[in-house]
């Protein structure tokens, strides 16, 4: 009876301690969803009262924008290219071969580029940044920034942000034109497609609302890049081996709210658009 009684406690107590881990891992989100949010505000207020240098601007323009050309074209060029081909494939024996460009021009500008070339400057700039910062602040050079009355926000994340907010939607109307140029070339080259029905149905089909998605798309996946990378970055602790799991997990939650986030703007810019047509028509 007695072992009975003991058993019960322990179960009893093992309950407590898992609802108890529970509830204090769920603190401990919210917590982190609070100190995220302030370091944006923070590093907007900070970015208004006092913009960073312009130097300090051009370098992360450079390191973002022009450094990632060369993987955003060959991503947005190979997308383009599988694209074109599976549509031949799979609409030349229906007769409808002609709108392999306006299938290619199209999911390019709303969908694929943009996200792809979010999931491309994740890897390449996110994860560097992130590392950077943690380093940085594993090593205790932030701290040192601090004691010499530098702004952190301002000196670090602030021409981070600005850089890859400004970025983002240029690198991916590269993206797209790497697309349609890359299915242009295999339809045309491989397929012997002609140029003219390529291009054709683009004008009548494809309007300024579907460049407009992918420009703010890739805005809103700019803001989610920089502002997490740097967030995740300037927090780490642990040493070296805080560093590789703060990158790992930057990365992770950029992609996981890409993915998200366009599934949530392609709904909500597309009803709201369907209700400014229907209201002004």
């Amino acid at each position: 009876m007695q072992t009975g009684e003991i058993s019960n406690g322990n179960g009893n107590g093992n309950g407590n301690h898992g609802a108890l881990a529970w509830l204090a891992q769920y603190c401990g989100v919210i917590v982190s969803i609070g100190a995220f949010l302030s370091l944006i505000v923070s590093v907007t207020k900070a970015t208004l009262v006092r913009p960073p240098a312009l130097k300090l601007i051009f370098k992360q323009l450079y390191d973002i924008g022009v450094a990632s050309v060369p993987v955003v074209g060959i991503t947005g060029m190979s997308t383009g290219l599988v694209l074109a081909a599976q549509s031949f494939y799979q609409l030349s024996d229906k007769g409808l071969s002609s709108v392999t460009g306006l299938m290619v021009a199209k999911a390019m500008m709303t969908e694929l580029g943009p996200v792809l070339t979010a999931f491309m400057v994740t890897g390449r700039v996110g994860a560097a940044m992130c590392a950077e910062l943690g380093t940085m602040r594993v090593t205790e050079q932030i701290d040192a920034l601090q004691t010499m009355a530098v702004n952190p926000n301002r000196y670090l994340i602030a021409p981070r942000f600005i850089a890859g907010t400004f970025m983002m939607p240029l690198l991916t109307i590269f993206g797209v034109f790497m697309g349609i140029y890359g299915g242009y070339l295999i339809s045309v080259y491989f397929f012997n497609m002609a140029p003219a029905s390529y291009f054709e149905p683009m004008p009548i089909h494809i309007k300024l609302f579907d460049l407009f998605i992918g420009i703010i798309k890739a805005f809103v996946f700019g803001i989610f890049i920089m502002t997490i990378s740097c967030y995740k970055g300037i927090n780490t602790q642990g040493g070296a081996a805080g560093v590789g799991k703060a990158t790992t997990n930057s990365v992770v939650i950029c992609y996981c709210c890409i993915l998200i986030g366009n599934f949530l703007m392609t709904v909500g810019l597309n009803s709201v658009y369907e209700m400014l047509t229907g209201i002004f028509q």
